[in-house]
């Protein structure tokens, strides 16, 4: 496909008109934004900090927290700099950039995901064996291998996309450059390159959910055998944060990009994609944070620690 893009930038309508509400969201979305920062950056401090969160599950927690800053802050402060200045346009440049790291960091984030809940499957029901099979070196490439698939598999649906002849409308009903909008502006029939872009969805979103769902029915089943009720609630504990964060990251996505075509308006998938760019990334530290025993712990230990510190210096 040759490239006969004529347009330069795009015009993003972004989540509303209404000048009162636009405030009043900007004040709600910066402030999530800035608690999604904080949050995480908290989850890599202590995990890389703290002695007894020096375990795998806490190392690939670690690059979810950082996936989860560089996911948001794809979409979330171009957003907000339209907002308050009032203007709406995106490069095409611009565009195509936030698309693909948009699609890489949220690829590269189910990955991650479906690894820790292998993770938790070996820990489980393979203990013995749990440290000699998740060394360092092995869960330093299994993250490794979780960027290069996510790069790999984006590359192959989005370069096709940036290859499309642009040549106007440049009018895109969202607050984000999100592959189905920018799809719709091509000037070429877009049918083959949807179907590349919903089996790839397919693969990445149902491909890695099935991983979580065998590892944790192999896990329930374990559990289940434990013949102490505490037993088995200190060792269902342990996976209930990465179950939560699993469901709830998982709904949105699946709703967003598996769907058939046109069950529902834009306005909705604006709603949608909202709460998957804003809300989600806050989701993983406030979920270990408030369910995760040992975090909790070791949060107070470094609290006491940096207060200790900063009394001293006064």
């Amino acid at each position: 496909m040759a490239n006969g893009t004529l347009i330069q930038e795009f015009i993003l309508l972004g989540l509303t008109d209404n000048l009162q509400f636009q405030v009043g969201l900007f004040l709600v979305l910066l402030g999530i934004y800035l608690l999604t920062l904080i949050g995480n950056m908290l989850i890599i401090i202590i995990t890389m900090l703290n002695a007894e969160l020096c375990s795998p599950m806490y190392f690939f927690l670690r690059h979810v927290a950082w996936v989860d800053i560089g996911y948001t802050s794809t979409t979330i402060p171009k957003t907000l700099a339209n907002m308050a200045t009032g203007t709406k346009s995106i490069s095409l440049a611009g565009c195509f950039i936030q698309l693909f790291l948009y699609l890489v960091l949220g690829t590269t984030e189910f990955l991650l995901v479906a690894i820790m809940s292998v993770d938790r499957y070996i820990a489980i029901c393979n203990p013995l064996h749990y440290p000699t099979i998740m060394n360092e070196q092995i869960c330093s490439l299994l993250v490794l291998c979780c960027w290069v698939g996510g790069v790999s598999l984006i590359l192959v649906v989005c370069i096709p996309l940036f290859l499309m002849p642009f040549c106007g409308p440049n009018i895109m009903n969202h607050f984000f450059c999100d592959n189905g909008p920018l799809m719709k502006l091509a000037c070429v029939d877009t049918s083959f390159l949807e179907m590349i872009h919903f089996v790839a969805a397919i693969f990445s979103l149902l491909g890695t959910l099935s991983v979580n769902i065998v590892s944790y029915v192999k896990i329930i089943s374990t559990i289940l055998r434990i013949p102490s009720a505490t037993g088995r609630k200190k060792t269902f504990s342990t996976c209930a944060s990465h179950m939560t964060v699993v469901t709830t990251g998982y709904s949105s996505c699946i709703f967003m990009y598996i769907k058939p075509k046109g069950t529902s308006g834009l306005e909705y998938n604006k709603m949608v994609a909202l709460l998957n760019t804003v809300v989600s990334p806050l989701l993983v530290p406030i979920i270990y944070c408030l369910r995760n025993k040992q975090v909790q712990d070791a949060l107070r230990t470094e609290l006491r620690q940096w207060i200790g510190f900063y009394k001293k210096l006064r």
